[in-house]
């Protein structure tokens, strides 16, 4: 596998640290992980497309499996599903994670009377 400079991978991947909502997930099992991005998800109802960050703890050398690939694996049935736009990693300097961006919802405007 190449190695890249994080330059080059915040090219690649963008650099999205930042991002209107955040969600850390950091030291939960992948149950309560779930269960909080279901939720987060579920209470999105904002008329604009809006941004998320979901942190999870990077990989160390000493940490076992991380919940990169099931929290990655639900993002993706969601997105397949419409629940979300997109999704990125963040750059590894940024921690472990995800930039999530979620669709407006224009039929929750308070403009209806």
């Amino acid at each position: 596998m190449p190695l890249f400079d994080q330059d080059r991978i915040k090219d690649l991947v963008g650099d999205h640290a930042s991002a209107d909502y955040e969600l850390d997930l950091r030291g939960l099992s992948w149950a309560e992980a779930r269960i909080a991005i279901e939720r987060t998800l579920e209470d999105h109802s904002s008329t604009e497309a809006t941004a998320l960050v979901i942190r999870i703890d990077p990989a160390t050398p000493t940490s076992g499996e991380t919940l990169f690939l099931p929290v990655g694996r639900h993002l993706l049935e969601a997105r397949r599903r419409g629940r979300i736009r997109s999704f990125t990693p963040l750059p590894e300097g940024d921690g472990g994670g995800f930039h999530v961006e979620l669709p407006g919802h224009p039929d929750h405007s308070d403009d209806h009377k």
